[in-house]
């Protein structure tokens, strides 16, 4: 019998129609468009409007989108991951939200806490669930609405962010396309330099942690663009070497959409093609859980059956990790 992988069989994205230019941020903080562009590469971010909207409503459009270009019925869908760390709530969990919102009543969500890195941590959540036979469907989702945790008032962040969201269908293969190979790291004292301090039970809300704006996100950015330079190419490094597989061989890889220094850093730490990393930072800014998946869904027409691909991403926490797939399509 042949050994069965989980295979990408389609992608879709969304991003909200509100656009926030660096001109905007301007008004907003001391900042500047050409600081932020040679620091980050962004030029502009998308925000949701709508202030009855949260990160469920951006994961359910790219999924009816998805469901769309797959000819999927909703009800055919068993299993809904979702990566994201500004669900609409700390509880219901946001992959029952989308489940509910897309009509795939016959799925239940999960939800991946796993910051920036998240997307990679749910495809794996989803892929175990295909190769081991328990599910033919499962969609994985990354999403967030990052525009309602940075803090207008601190330029170090608010110029990074953005909302955004992307999802791809999973389904089983017998052809050897698919996902080969996982590798997943996380050192939660990364805490230190990368987090969100309150709203958990650590730190439960209170006046005192609102007035101190302890529940935006805060990030010391130095040794965090060392350790997600270090972080990202040491895991592609392993992950090359284990699979006996050059840098030649690669068609494309996918980095997380951080900040611009950072996957030139890793583009020349490999060696590898400019035209052949995947880039859209300079549009939709860091959406943290919906990077990868905005990054497939733009280059989709691009892709050929058979190319061979390494996503890779750092998160806050810290985790980071790298997958090796075979695009299906």
């Amino acid at each position: 019998m042949s050994r069965i992988t989980a295979a990408i069989t389609g992608v879709a994205g969304y991003v909200p129609e509100g656009v926030i230019t660096n001109a905007d941020l301007e008004k907003m903080v001391d900042t500047n468009d050409e600081w932020i562009r040679t620091r980050t590469g962004i030029s502009e971010r998308r925000y949701i409007k709508d202030p009855k909207k949260a990160t469920s409503d951006m994961g359910a459009e790219a999924v009816k989108l998805l469901l769309e270009k797959t000819k999927t019925d909703p009800k055919d869908v068993e299993l809904i991951v979702c990566a994201t760390i500004s669900g609409d709530y700390v509880f219901p969990d946001t992959g029952a939200l989308i489940c509910d919102k897309t009509g795939c009543t016959n799925a239940y969500g999960l939800e991946v806490r796993a910051a920036c890195s998240g997307f990679l941590f749910a495809l794996s959540t989803g892929v175990r669930f295909i190769e081991s036979g328990a599910h033919k469907k499962v969609i994985v989702v990354g999403a967030d609405c990052m525009s309602r945790i940075v803090d207008y008032q601190d330029r170090s962040t608010c110029i990074i962010f953005g909302d955004g969201a992307g999802a791809v269908m999973l389904e089983p293969s017998v052809e050897g396309f698919g996902v080969q190979d996982v590798l997943l790291k996380s050192d939660g004292s990364g805490y230190n330099y990368l987090h969100m301090k309150a709203g958990g039970s650590a730190f439960p809300a209170t006046h005192e942690t609102v007035d101190a704006r302890e529940h935006y996100i805060f990030q010391d950015g130095q040794p965090v663009f060392r350790m997600a330079v270090r972080g990202m190419s040491n895991v592609i490094t392993e992950l090359l070497d284990r699979n006996h597989l050059e840098k030649s061989d690669l068609d494309w890889l996918v980095p997380h959409q951080a900040n611009i220094r950072i996957i030139q850093s890793i583009g020349e730490f490999l060696n590898f093609p400019a035209e052949k990393v995947m880039v859209n930072i300079q549009k939709y800014g860091n959406t943290t859980a919906g990077t990868i998946p905005l990054c497939l869904w733009e280059y989709e027409p691009q892709l050929k059956k058979g190319d061979k691909l390494i996503l890779t991403a750092f998160g806050g926490g810290f985790t980071w990790g790298a997958i090796y797939l075979t695009w299906a399509y």
